[in-house]
């Protein structure tokens, strides 16, 4: 018997198995995702082969009858359709399990990133239910390609800070970029009929989503950077890099003698660099914006602050410390009240 043959039988045995138990993909998927998810700090590697085949499973879903009738060619045997079908769903299963845990973890729940890890949630529980998977999403094509984009642009924002040290803001492009490249196939699933108007439309909707992406790009969680502790305090001790007493509430005479420290700790993976800003608003309007670098490696997570001492004259009010990344995506938010001065 030779090879060809004992492998064609092989995936000819995989493929019984799969129609006969059509569950056990989809929980090899999620077990996988769970210690993907266990073992989240350590997934460089995991990441990176994720990455990949995430790559190779979108070229299969665009050439996948070219390379079926090549494959039937070379072993005289075709992959059955329900296999290749459950293959690309245990991918987008193991995908979305691996990036949650990240995006959990990095979300600024009080901000509008609450809704992009929700989305992603929604995907991988229709990744998880054959019913949504098969019946409503896998038959609407341009759908189905457009999810597969989502699940890779989210696998590419987590994985390339950890596998080639990109910045986040680096990262943030290229995933964009990458993403919106691999959906132009959804795109052209728009328009009926092929000529220039068609590629001009498809050109002009890629341009659009990517723009709307960078726009958007403070609603994505940075998958990479969390916070471990983050307060507003008048005291500090810098040796220590120690902060005083969380204040969430002060009076406008004791703002204006001792000024404020924004502090944070930020955990930043494997070494990762970023430059990163302290973002002091009254009542939404911005009045200052202070850079900070931080280096990544500590379990704890690189503590640095921000001292701000020059308060409007009228600084009574809400305001909020935005923690953000180069390209405006938020880590964290802090929040305090100042009131009006105590009387004697």
């Amino acid at each position: 018997m030779t090879w060809k043959s004992q492998l064609a039988r092989l995936i000819a045995l995989i493929a019984t198995v799969v129609r006969r138990y059509p569950g056990t993909v989809a929980l090899l998927g999620f077990l996988s995702g769970l210690a993907s998810f266990i073992l989240v700090e350590r997934q460089a590697g995991l990441a990176r082969m994720i990455a990949l085949v995430m790559l190779v499973s979108w070229l299969w879903l665009m050439l996948e009858n070219s390379l079926r009738d090549a494959l039937k060619r070379w072993l005289g045997w075709q992959l059955p359709q329900p296999l290749l079908r459950y293959a690309t769903q245990m991918v987008h299963q193991e995908s979305l399990f691996f990036v949650l845990p990240f995006f959990f973890v990095t979300t600024a729940w009080n901000s509008s990133q609450a809704l992009f890890t929700g989305l992603l949630g929604a995907a991988a529980l229709a990744a998880l239910i054959d019913p949504l998977y098969y019946r409503w999403l896998a038959p609407r094509r341009w759908i189905y390609l457009a999810f597969h984009a989502l699940t890779l642009f989210a696998v590419l924002l987590t994985a390339l800070p950890l596998i080639l040290h990109l910045s986040t803001t680096q990262s943030y492009q290229w995933a964009l970029a990458i993403a919106v490249l691999f959906a132009l196939p959804s795109f052209s699933g728009l328009f009926p009929h092929w000529g220039r108007k068609r590629l001009l439309a498809i050109i002009a909707i890629a341009t659009l989503v990517g723009l709307t992406g960078w726009e958007l790009r403070s609603w994505v969680p940075p998958a990479t950077l969390w916070m471990t502790d983050m307060q507003v305090t008048d005291s500090l001790d810098t040796r220590q890099r120690r902060p005083g007493q969380s204040i969430q509430r002060l009076d406008s005479a004791r703002l204006q003698r001792n000024g404020l420290y924004a502090y944070t700790a930020i955990s930043a993976p494997r070494g990762l660099k970023e430059r990163i800003y302290h973002e002091w608003s009254l009542d939404g309007r911005p009045i200052d914006r202070i850079a900070l670098e931080i280096d990544g490696g500590i379990k704890t997570g690189y503590r640095a602050w921000s001292h701000k001492r020059n308060f409007p004259p009228k600084a009574v009010g809400q305001w909020r410390v935005r923690v953000l990344t180069d390209a405006g995506q938020v880590i964290g938010v802090l929040h305090f009240e100042v009131t009006e001065d105590k009387r004697p």
